[in-house]
């Protein structure tokens, strides 16, 4: 798998890699670094009431996200990056210290877009286009396999739905014991 993978990175650096995106793509997969940018916008939303929810969705994800995807998956699988696989890589960005499966940074921007998707279309297509552009970006700089970028993906989307679906219940029952203490 790893050599069809590679391939596929390959392919990326002979025929898209150009001045513009090299300059392009290393500030774009800062919107998944450590996850800064989306708990931000999270806090945002949580301080304001209209929007609490999709932050509190947002937030609940990333958590879900960063000890699923980071503490356990990352070192259980233990997979390591494909620069470290393939020499003579031009890398644009520092080497990292962490294993490659799940890409992290596709895992919080895609359980972030969720989870605001969920809540606010407009808001949360802008969301997963960023999402998707991070992802390939990790692809691009040569330090995720196009797996990891999918299970990324897929995680994401999966923790985004499931915090908004466990906040939308929390909140249901807050609102039940409300009315009955009336």
């Amino acid at each position: 798998m790893n050599q069809v993978e590679l391939t596929v990175l390959n392919w990326i650096q002979e025929h898209l890699r150009c001045d513009f995106l090299d300059t392009v793509m290393p500030i774009i997969t800062r919107f998944g670094d450590e996850g800064i940018f989306w708990i931000i916008v999270a806090v945002i939303l949580i301080c304001i009431p209209k929007t609490r929810k999709a932050g509190l969705s947002m937030g609940l994800a990333m958590l879900m996200g960063w000890i699923v995807g980071n503490m356990i998956l990352k070192n259980a699988v233990a997979r390591i990056r494909p620069y470290d696989v393939q020499e003579g890589i031009n890398l644009l960005i520092d080497r990292l210290s962490s294993y490659s499966f799940p890409s992290g940074h596709t895992l919080v921007c895609f359980e972030a877009a969720t989870a605001l998707t969920m809540r606010y279309r407009k808001w949360g297509i802008a969301a997963l286009v960023l999402a998707a552009l991070v992802a390939f970006s990790r692809m691009y700089l040569f330090v995720h396999y196009p797996t990891d970028v999918l299970g990324g993906a897929v995680l994401g989307i999966a923790f985004g739905i499931f915090a908004s679906k466990l906040i939308d219940l929390v909140y249901t029952k807050i609102e039940k014991r409300r009315n009955k203490a009336k």
